[in-house]
């Protein structure tokens, strides 16, 4: 087992810390190793002995949250109930933008830039899991158990709807006053972003928004 694959190792995790707070902030071209060094409350030298270089430690973090904020993508089952399937989807992604707003404003610098070192995962492992779930969404409305609906666009919907609240914070707090760190805001906002999916494509949340 090569140095930086050494499961969470309290440097290691310190680094990765660190270079999260810097690169979803200034982006991979405005931080420097140094600045997360310091951060890390290490050498230079220490965090090289992890990681050969920013690129590495940069496409290392971007490979890891990538795991994140897919699970819940992952989960969506053709067995499931598609309202209680895709209402439980935008739960678990509002509860990742709610805490770990970071690892989503990091993908939206990257999407910008226009992906230049995550375009290969984007282009395999999101792009074939993304078409398997697609699979799935289809087999419902064929089934008659959603309206009919694009899969991709659905997804680009749910995205949009749910990670806006980390990768637009500042605009959301700026205009409400709070955050999704306020648990009744958080559930107001959950609420609404779940009605209008699932009205959306004919089906109903009910009492979904607290399971």
């Amino acid at each position: 087992m090569s140095k930086k694959s050494l499961p969470g190792t309290p440097k290691q995790e310190a680094i990765q810390a660190a270079a999260l707070d810097l690169f979803s902030r200034y982006g991979l071209h405005g931080t420097s190793l140094d600045q997360v060094a310091s951060l890390a409350g290490l050498s230079k030298s220490n965090l090289l002995y992890y990681f050969a270089s920013k690129e590495e430690l940069y496409i290392d973090l971007l490979s890891n949250l990538l795991d994140l904020w897919l699970a819940p993508l992952r989960a969506i089952g053709a067995e499931q109930d598609p309202a209680e399937a895709i209402a439980q989807y935008i739960r678990l992604k509002m509860i990742n933008s709610r805490d770990h707003p970071q690892a989503s404003r990091l993908f939206c610098l990257e999407m910008i830039q226009g992906a230049p070192l995550l375009k290969p995962a984007l282009e395999g492992t999101l792009r074939e899991l993304v078409d398997a779930k697609a699979g799935v969404v289809r087999a419902w409305v064929a089934a008659g158990r959603l309206q009919p609906v694009d899969p991709h666009h659905l997804f680009f919907s749910l995205w949009a709807l749910t990670q806006h609240y980390a990768d637009f914070s500042v605009q959301v707090q700026s205009i409400t006053g709070r955050t999704l760190d306020d648990p009744a805001f958080f559930e107001q906002a959950l609420a609404s972003v779940q009605g209008l999916i699932l009205r959306g494509i004919g089906v109903e949340a009910g009492e979904l928004s607290g399971s």
